[in-house]
């Protein structure tokens, strides 16, 4: 019974339970119990803005377990590179906003965002697969590491495939990361793509860890 007698009084049958709300709340909790959202709140209103708009949200294919390896400090992961791949990467070149909106939905450092902005000279409408590559950066203490993440992320390869990718978009992304490198010169760059062609030549056009990670490759840096 109410404890105001002018408060009205509700019996279940007059509730009337929107249909979908059970399936709704559902999908929601299997998402952020994959997900994992370093604040719940934000990714909440980002998971249900993006639904809303019928957008892809920002949600992980699977529950990450971080290896003992991986660098954790940035607050990206490989998972949420992933997830910013599948929002963003469609697109091929995308906004600076449009990017920062999916990277603060995801609760992740804005001062490495700018970091990020800044290093790769990046403004206004920049290649989505670039700003990736230097992201990738961030999970990695090496260039041959930061091609392998790469590679992984952008693979259609099934997950513990051989992560092959297109070798132009390779040779792209590693020349690209080279030169922001500053200390790797035009003939080292040389040497791999040379001889990472050679492989390619074998493999239908793509390029995989396997190749470069190989020690008969030069080194990557």
């Amino acid at each position: 019974m109410p404890t105001n007698p002018d408060e009205p009084f509700y019996c279940s049958q007059q509730i009337d339970i929107p249909p979908d709300l059970l399936d709704i709340l559902k999908q929601f909790t299997k998402a952020a119990i994959r997900s994992q959202p370093i604040d719940i709140l934000p990714w909440s209103a980002a998971y249900f803005r993006a639904m809303s708009k019928g957008e892809l949200p920002p949600v992980k294919e699977r529950l990450e377990m971080p290896l003992a390896s991986q660098r954790t400090d940035t607050g990206l992961t490989p998972g949420l590179l992933r997830v910013l791949n599948k929002q963003l990467g469609p697109k091929k070149k995308v906004t600076v906003t449009q990017i920062e909106e999916k990277w603060m939905d995801l609760a992740l450092p804005k001062e490495q965002f700018d970091d990020l902005m800044r290093v790769g000279g990046f403004s206004g409408q920049i290649e989505w697969n670039r700003f990736l590559a230097l992201a990738a950066s961030l999970l990695s203490d090496n260039i041959t590491d930061t091609m392998r993440v790469i590679c992984e992320t952008l693979t259609v390869d099934p997950e513990g495939g051989p992560a092959r990718i297109n070798y132009v978009v390779f040779k792209d992304l590693y020349q690209f990361l080279a030169h922001i490198d500053g200390e790797i010169s035009e003939s080292q760059i040389s040497e791999v793509l040379s001889y990472l062609q050679s492989e390619v030549d074998k493999q239908e056009g793509k390029v995989m860890p396997r190749n470069f990670m190989n020690a008969n490759c030069p080194s990557l840096s």
